[in-house]
């Protein structure tokens, strides 16, 4: 089994080490566009439930296919979109459902600029989806790769941990 090694944790990896870095790095450039940082507290390689109420969902195309989702609550949906406008936004608005997008578009671009000379080689992106509501579910075929990131986000005012996670995730098959 592989390692990842960031700064004070060593996390075991079932999953190829380049994509994983990879889609880590991608979603910590994205938070930077909204003056916003997140710790790693976890990575998983089973397909998992979307927590969160925004998910933002963008095609990626190359020597795999597949696509990348960007979910989170609405608490940190609004931190990121005020962090990324400058300016405070008080609901989910346009802006929001926008800044979801464009940061599902900065991660399909940060990962396919970092797997460009690996097997999971992406050439092209398509434009990205926002999905606004609970209680649905993706169903992934057999024989993907998929592997997801998630994140703590500090908010020092969100009381519950799941106002606080956010998670990008990749599934992909080999072409």
């Amino acid at each position: 089994m592989t390692t990842m090694t960031l700064p004070d944790q060593v996390i075991p990896l079932p999953a190829d080490p380049r994509l994983a870095h990879a889609l880590v790095a991608a979603v910590e450039d994205a938070l930077t566009m909204c003056n916003a940082r997140a710790k790693l507290v976890g990575i998983n390689c089973v397909p998992i439930f979307e927590a969160g109420a925004i998910t933002g969902v963008i095609g990626l195309h190359g020597k795999a296919t597949g696509f990348l989702t960007f979910n989170t609550c609405e608490q940190v949906a609004i931190a990121l979109t005020s962090g990324f406008l400058q300016e405070p936004v008080s609901g989910i608005n346009g802006q929001v459902v926008d800044t979801v997008g464009e940061l599902t578009n900065l991660i399909a671009g940060g990962l396919k600029k970092r797997v460009s000379d690996t097997p999971w080689g992406i050439q092209s992106v398509t434009v990205p989806s926002v999905i606004v509501g609970h209680n649905y579910q993706i169903v992934y075929a057999r024989g993907i790769t998929y592997l997801s990131a998630t994140f703590e986000h500090e908010n020092p005012e969100a009381f519950l941990l799941d106002q606080r996670l956010l998670q990008a995730a990749v599934s992909l098959l080999r072409v």
